[in-house]
């Protein structure tokens, strides 16, 4: 069972839950089960520009991320961006 850690402000958004325990094969499926998955992926079901996703520690931005095969004991864990500027 792969596990995913949300931020804080992401969890407001999933009933204050930080922590969800999910059967998944990749990470698109594991995202795609999360309550809030609406704000993580646009229109075209791609992910958002701004989402930052890490599994098992490792940056899995770019390539193949949502392809990307998960473990019974995978970690994933989302970051939102931090975007702006003066």
């Amino acid at each position: 069972m792969a596990v995913v850690h949300l931020p804080g402000t992401l969890a407001a958004e999933a009933g204050g839950q930080k922590r969800f325990e999910l059967e998944a094969d990749t990470v698109g499926e594991a995202l795609r089960q999360l309550p809030m998955a609406n704000l993580l992926f646009d229109e075209e079901g791609e992910l958002r520009r701004l989402i930052n996703v890490y599994v098992d520690g490792v940056d899995a931005r770019g390539g193949r991320l949502l392809e990307e095969s998960l473990s019974e004991r995978s970690e994933v864990r989302v970051v939102g961006a931090v975007a702006g500027g003066s």
